[in-house]
């Protein structure tokens, strides 16, 4: 049985970074493709200096997933997204109020529950840092 728990553990570990990774680096990717819409749209958000602001962003979403995706400073890139989740989740999307801004921000709450949970037991054997690297 321990044997068929640490197959399941090893691919689940990959496919958890993959799911983790994908909105991230989807977003900035998004960003990337048209910056001037998404610092209009930062704009309307009142969101501080949008012009910078996008860039920030953009280098966190790229940056992030990427590192989250393949294991690389794993615990580093965990506890940035998880606060940027945080962030946004009560900066932006609870303000708003309206029922898909409050989809939104507790799907980062979660999202930042799922970067405490790999800051916490790290990349597992597929990645760069390996199963045992240290924080």
């Amino acid at each position: 049985m321990s044997t068929l728990r640490s197959d399941a553990r090893s691919y689940a570990v990959p496919l958890g970074r993959l799911l983790l990774s994908a909105l991230f680096i989807w977003a900035g990717i998004g960003s990337l493709r048209d910056i001037s819409g998404t610092t209009q749209y930062f704009a309307h958000l009142n969101v501080p200096v949008p012009g910078v602001t996008v860039w920030i962003v953009l280098l966190i979403h790229l940056l992030g997933g990427l590192a989250i995706l393949v294991g690389f400073k794993i615990r580093w890139a965990a506890a940035v997204l998880a606060i940027f989740a945080l962030v946004t989740a009560f900066a932006i999307h609870l303000p708003a109020g309206d029922l898909l801004n409050l989809i939104h921000f507790y799907k980062d709450l979660a999202l930042a529950g799922g970067f405490l949970y790999v800051f916490a037991f790290g990349a597992g054997i597929w990645s760069i840092d390996g199963p045992g690297e240290k924080a």
